[in-house]
């Protein structure tokens, strides 16, 4: 195992809202992805969904709360609770979800995680 550098990664792509998966930590996909205006409302019924900002801005829209992030900002969406990231500015964000987790938090609508 070699050290991953974040910035080499993220040059290697450019879509939004598609995961990239650069490394595992026990069963669940570390990976990173760039956000670029609004993604769906959703949720995941058996998982915590984390967001580290990397670069960027990302508000998190919940029912009952919004949350804004800035770099070097975290957050931990707990499991069931419906939100909707965004950014006015364009992201690049840290995200650990276990193996198998669809992004969207519906197989159908998903995007296919790749290693990169």
């Amino acid at each position: 195992m070699t050290a991953i550098n974040l910035k080499e990664k993220l040059a290697k792509f450019d879509d939004c809202w598609s995961p990239k998966i650069i490394s595992s930590y026990n069963d669940s996909d570390v990976m990173l992805a760039k956000f670029e205006g609004e993604f769906t409302w959703h949720s995941h019924p058996d998982t915590d969904d984390f967001f580290l900002v990397i670069e960027g801005d990302v508000t998190i829209e919940m029912p009952n709360e919004t949350v804004h992030l800035g770099p070097g900002d975290l957050y931990v969406v707990p499991k069931g609770v419906e939100h909707k990231p965004s950014t006015k500015n364009g992201a690049s964000v840290l995200l650990i979800e276990p193996v198998g987790t669809p992004n969207s938090g519906d197989e159908k609508t998903a995007a296919k995680k790749v290693h990169i």
